[in-house]
């Protein structure tokens, strides 16, 4: 089960946006004191689609090439806007964990030849450091023990399970791919396990709207 003292809600409010209208909750992560926001759209019940997503300022403020961060964030919003579902931003999780200022570290070193796994590690870092326990609390607290979860990396999934949430499936988002970022998607998929048709089988998958032959509100 989630631990329910991992989070403390903080507000809810009614956030317009180009998407569509949704109600976001802030919850303080009673851990690491980040703040996570689940962005929801309709009235979600056990099954619904979800996605966790981790900050990127670089790929979401600035449109960052070098990531798909940008565009996989605007694509949920759509997703969940037009089907229902929650799409928790989860802060402190910039460069996969290692903040900001390590992530642009990092990227110098790529710029030497190093991968986005080797640049991590030779800064003394993880390949990643994220772990999703308190949006496991967060999802719990809306109610949502089982979800469909619009993600292309199976770490994602394991957490949930992990942590008392049941994923009933996966459902690809397979955006912001361009010519800068080819050799970063590659490298997530042949070394951090990521499921992308553009650079191997990824099994097994659901389209949004079409698993199970449901959509998926």
């Amino acid at each position: 089960m989630p631990d329910p003292s991992r989070i403390r809600f903080e507000v809810e409010t009614r956030l317009p946006t180009v998407h569509g209208g949704f109600r976001v909750r802030a919850y303080t992560d009673t851990t690491t004191g980040d703040l996570h926001l689940a962005i929801i759209s309709g009235e979600p019940r056990p099954g619904a689609l979800v996605r966790l997503h981790s900050e990127c300022l670089t790929g979401e403020a600035f449109g960052s090439l070098k990531c798909e961060c940008g565009p996989q964030l605007d694509a949920a919003l759509d997703v969940i806007a037009e089907h229902g579902g929650v799409v928790m931003y989860l802060r402190g999780h910039e460069g996969r964990g290692i903040g900001l200022l390590n992530k642009l570290r990092a990227y110098r070193l790529q710029e030497d030849g190093l991968d986005t796994v080797d640049a991590n590690l030779a800064l003394g870092l993880p390949a990643d450091a994220r772990e999703y326990a308190a949006a496991a609390s967060a999802l719990a607290d809306l109610g949502l023990d089982r979800v469909r979860l619009l993600t292309n990396n199976p770490a994602k999934s394991e957490s949930l399970e992990a942590n008392g949430i049941e994923v009933l499936e996966r459902v690809p988002l397979e955006v912001g791919f361009n010519e800068v970022n080819e050799g970063y998607m590659r490298t997530k998929a042949a070394r951090m396990g990521h499921l992308l048709d553009a650079f191997g089988p990824a099994g097994d998958v659901a389209e949004p709207g079409e698993a199970a032959g449901t959509d998926p509100a």
